[in-house]
């Protein structure tokens, strides 16, 4: 039976080659994207992969409305269409800057670009870059610097507005 090669991004067979030709060639990271999804796939320090995968948003779709909401509450849920909020990528130790002497990364107010690293989480004694993969303004930093942080909880809200 023959088999054909979807081009899939998520396709398990594509990412073990691709974590493979990582290795032969001394590839740190690999970021794909095919249409609304992309995964990036980065070499921790012992040369172990670390897969993340985030789909992108869909364009003109809106966030879900509260479902319970007052009128006053009409013009907070209008402002979080244009919020993003950024989320950890793994469970680890939250830092803002490199070192305790660094200014930090970012700071509320700060223009973020998608590839601006935002923060450090520490994991398994490997400092991990956190790139913001979004564009906008840093309206609020959700976790102190030092904090334990778990995947997927949110670290920063940027507000993609303006």
């Amino acid at each position: 039976m023959a088999t054909s090669d979807s081009g899939d991004v998520f396709d398990v067979k594509r990412i073990r080659r691709l974590v493979k030709l990582m290795e032969e060639h001394d590839l740190g990271e690999v970021d794909l994207q095919q249409g609304e999804q992309s995964i990036r796939i980065r070499r921790g320090a012992e040369g172990s992969p670390l897969v993340t995968a985030a789909p992108m948003p869909l364009p003109g779709a809106a966030a879900p409305a509260p479902a319970a909401a007052t009128p006053g509450e009409a013009a907070p849920a209008a402002d979080e269409a244009h919020t993003a909020v950024i989320k950890s990528p793994m469970v680890g130790t939250f830092y803002l800057s490199s070192s305790p002497e660094a200014a930090a990364y970012v700071k509320v107010g700060d223009t973020v670009g998608t590839d601006t690293t935002v923060c450090i989480i520490e994991a398994m004694k490997v400092f991990n870059e956190i790139p913001a993969d979004v564009s906008g303004k840093i309206v609020s930093i959700l976790v102190e610097n030092g904090d334990a942080v778990e995947f997927g909880q949110p670290l920063f809200k940027v507000d993609t507005s303006g």
